[in-house]
């Protein structure tokens, strides 16, 4: 992890922040979704309204390109490659997060499963203290990588991921169990293998198991409440920073993120 992102600053002895964004990266039905959704539980912020939430998620499938007429007709056949790096459109999500990072409310668009395409529909994030950013492949673009403060990978094995893959895309998003099959063989599996799993090197944090882990997940969660609650005065070499507000080799803070 980061020392301090760059865009912290000190206000009279006392950290001000900007967003603190997490990426959350992993294999295909690894638990990355729920591994955000229990962290934002365990903080209280699944049931506020959208302008109230100080945790906040966003899908990396929200910025899958869009698809030329023969790339959705192969898409159509479970022939196209959703899990390739050139499936997505990194310089969009770029600009996303460097917006979020400057503490602006933005538009994201909504992915549609069934027809393979980015819908008409938006939905917007409002300015938060922590911004969860989940997909396949957030590691794997260094300009993308480098915004995140934290990374956390959800390390689940492939016959669990398989397991929850096959039922998910036939009854949500409309596939036929051979298709699954077919497009995880000759896909999903060999992509993971050359894109995804190298990633795992950049991560802060490995959760293995994945959302079933939680005493991974509790200690992730008190690491972000203090990020969210608490200020640390600037004083020289205690409360885990030294006298420039850097954070001290083998703090509390530190070992909690590794």
């Amino acid at each position: 992890m980061s020392e301090k992102p760059a865009d912290y600053s000190l206000t009279n002895g006392f950290e001000s922040k900007t967003p603190f964004l997490i990426g959350v990266a992993g294999g295909t039905a690894s638990g990355k979704s729920t591994v955000c959704q229990k962290i934002m539980e365990k903080l209280g912020q699944q049931q506020k309204e959208q302008t109230d939430r100080r945790v906040v998620c966003i899908s990396q499938d929200s910025f899958y390109r869009s698809l030329t007429p023969s790339e959705r007709v192969r898409a159509e056949r479970g022939q196209f490659n959703f899990d390739h790096p050139d499936a997505f459109d990194d310089k969009k999500l770029l600009a996303i997060l460097k917006e979020i990072l400057a503490g602006k409310k933005v538009e994201v668009p909504e992915y549609d499963y069934v027809t393979n395409s980015i819908s008409d529909r938006s939905h917007t994030i409002y300015p938060a203290d922590v911004v969860l950013i989940e997909g396949i492949l957030v590691f794997y673009f260094p300009e993308v990588r480098d915004l995140f403060h934290m990374k956390l990978f959800v390390d689940t094995d492939s016959d669990t991921r398989l397991a929850r893959r096959v039922p998910r895309d036939i009854m949500e998003r409309g596939r036929d169990l051979e298709q699954v099959l077919n497009q995880y063989m000759n896909f999903v599996k060999p992509a993971f293998e050359e894109f995804c799993l190298p990633t795992k090197k950049f991560a802060d944090v490995i959760i293995p198991r994945g959302a079933d882990n939680l005493v991974a997940i509790d200690l992730i969660v008190h690491h972000i409440w203090d990020i969210m609650y608490k200020k640390r005065p600037r004083v020289n070499g205690c409360n885990g920073f030294d006298e420039d507000g850097r954070r001290l080799s083998g703090s509390s803070e530190d070992t909690l993120s590794r």
